[in-house]
């Protein structure tokens, strides 16, 4: 667990390089050690940095949910930005949570600074970099996560207290409507990602949980954890059975001592690797 502490500690994927994170508000990408004891800056911006996932066949390259756009990210280098929308003053908004699917898209949703209800969104790119909003009206986004074969996304509004089922097209990447899969009632859902029997676990910020629901919505586990604002999970390890637990110490009058600390457990069911994003040639140089 360490000694550092986030103040928004969120984006947890597991990847071939290991354990990346990000500390949202103060634009840091960060890695890990396999025992979550020591963290590493990867690269730090200047704005919000919501999450990022790998891209293939280019080493070192991450694209990024970040600021109010999409772009990519090298240690060393500035952004090249595939979307950037201008900053409206008066109702500033920002990225947040961000994942690639199985089929080597990427998406990521934004919100208002003041979470103002239904200013939110999920924003999907394409493998050619082309970005489209998919869904619109939602307050606080988070997730998104897919089952393996990229058929189904959850998505936690966390501002409603509730995790949605979308069906997605793989070919297409066209999503659904979609339907409520669980609410929660104390505390909100955050993060969360997918177990390869399709059960899927979410942090639930404010209440220092963690809940575990089958692929048919029930609620089959709640695990404390001595954090009060668990935010972004994911699975990995050697055999994929660590869950890494991200937290919050940001918005706490008194912070515990773990509060904002990277937290791991065993779990029984494993995961997978972050997918990555697989852009068409050409599109990262």
């Amino acid at each position: 667990m360490g000694t550092e502490r986030l103040e928004l500690g969120e984006g947890a994927r597991w990847t071939e390089r290991g354990l990346v994170l990000t500390d949202i508000l103060t634009g840091r990408l960060l890695s890990a050690d396999l025992a979550g004891a020591t963290l590493r800056e990867e690269l730090r911006l200047p704005f919000p940095l919501g999450a990022v996932a790998p891209v293939a066949g280019a080493p070192d390259t991450w694209i990024a949910a970040a600021d109010t756009g999409i772009c990519l990210l090298r240690a060393g280098e500035p952004p090249r930005w595939l979307l950037r929308p201008e900053q409206d003053p008066a109702r500033p908004f920002r990225m947040n949570d961000a994942v690639a699917d199985p089929s080597g898209r990427f998406w990521a949703g934004f919100m208002a600074y003041d979470a103002a209800p239904g200013r939110g969104g999920l924003l999907r790119v394409d493998r050619d970099g082309t970005a489209t909003q998919t869904l619109d009206g939602l307050s606080v986004p988070n997730g998104p996560a897919f089952t393996a074969d990229g058929r189904t996304m959850y998505l936690a509004d966390s501002a409603l207290g509730r995790i949605l089922r979308h069906r997605v097209d793989p070919e297409t990447g066209d999503v659904d409507e979609g339907e409520v899969f669980a609410t929660v009632r104390s505390g909100s859902p955050d993060g969360m990602t997918v177990d390869r029997d399709g059960g899927v676990w979410s942090a639930v910020w404010g209440a220092g949980v963690l809940h575990h629901y089958r692929a048919d919505g029930r609620l089959d586990e709640v695990v404390p954890v001595p954090v009060r604002q668990p935010a972004g999970l994911c699975l990995g390890g050697a055999d994929g059975r660590t869950l890494f637990v991200t937290s919050a110490r940001i918005g706490l009058d008194e912070p515990g001592p773990l509060d904002g600390a990277l937290l791991r457990l065993r779990v029984a069911v494993p995961g997978t690797p972050a997918c990555a994003f697989r852009p068409y040639s050409g599109l990262v140089g």
